[in-house]
């Protein structure tokens, strides 16, 4: 009779070992996943930490925390097929696991959307970075080409002794290199003004009439001010624009009545038939 007693004893005792075995199994890989996610968030706080002083390494740790994460991401699709299948053997044990399998999973969708965020920042400063580089080149070649220019004014007279020479094509680069090192010279306003008169020369009226309005707008003090107004008004004139080319010499009429270019302006207005004065 003792010994029947001693293997049904001993029966129940297997039983149960299998019973056991599968939920230690389970718990064993929630333990090693848990680890996995605290090494991971410690990760993500270091990274934080260090974002500003080591950008680079931080973008290295991202990628890597990334695969981290997809492969957390696979290991607990696997381990939710697992309590699936045990689940018939596990009963009530294998609903705990779950929720803490949907916690897991939970906190790496946050994770993952701390690193895109991380990662969008990384990849925003980098690019500020390029076009502050790029500034910082186009800043540099600037000052280079303005170093390596002739100085203004042996720049302007060449400029002046080409236009009156007849050698349009090299004055008009002469005058142009002259705006772009020195834009805000005594003499800018006459490069502007000559463009304007080589531009007329050639029939080009509608840049010649630019040209003259930038000596307007940028130099209206200068001493090619009257000149530009009454090119701006023949220009206009010659563009069919008649009404905007009679207002711009009546401009130059009034703003500088005892000037040769009023003279010019009247005499123009009387051949066209129309008054010096608005309204009449």
């Amino acid at each position: 009779m003792k010994p029947n007693r001693f293997a049904a004893a001993l029966a129940l005792l297997f039983t149960l070992w299998f019973a056991i075995a599968p939920a230690w199994g389970a718990s064993k890989e929630m333990i090693q996943l848990q680890t996995q996610v605290q090494q991971l968030q410690e990760q993500m706080t270091a990274m934080q930490r260090s974002f500003d002083e080591r950008m680079g390494v931080m973008k290295n740790l991202v990628e890597s925390d990334t695969d981290a994460v997809n492969k957390l991401a696979a290991g607990l699709t696997a381990l939710t097929a697992t309590l699936q299948k045990q689940q018939a053997d596990s009963g009530a044990h294998v609903d705990q696991v779950s929720g803490q399998v949907q916690a897991l999973n939970d906190s790496i969708d946050e994770l993952k959307a701390r690193l895109a965020k991380v990662s969008k920042q990384l990849d925003d400063m980098q690019s500020s970075q390029q076009s502050l580089a790029a500034q910082q080149t186009q800043q540099q070649l600037q000052q280079q080409a303005a170093a390596a220019a002739p100085p203004p004014d042996v720049l302007y007279n060449n400029a002046l002794r080409d236009y009156n020479g007849g050698n349009n094509d090299l004055a008009t680069q002469e005058f142009s290199d002259y705006l772009k090192f020195y834009p805000n010279t005594d003499y800018a306003g006459n490069c502007y003004f000559y463009l304007g008169e080589i531009q007329f020369r050639q029939g080009n009226y509608q840049q010649a009439a630019q040209s003259y309005d930038q000596v307007l707008q940028n130099f209206p003090s200068g001493n090619k001010a009257a000149s530009a107004q009454l090119k701006k008004g023949f220009a206009l004139i010659e563009l069919g624009k008649q009404e905007d080319g009679v207002a711009e010499l009546r401009h130059v009429i009034q703003r500088f009545p005892k000037s040769t270019e009023a003279l010019q302006a009247r005499e123009r207005l009387r051949k066209l038939g129309v008054s010096t004065r608005s309204g009449e």
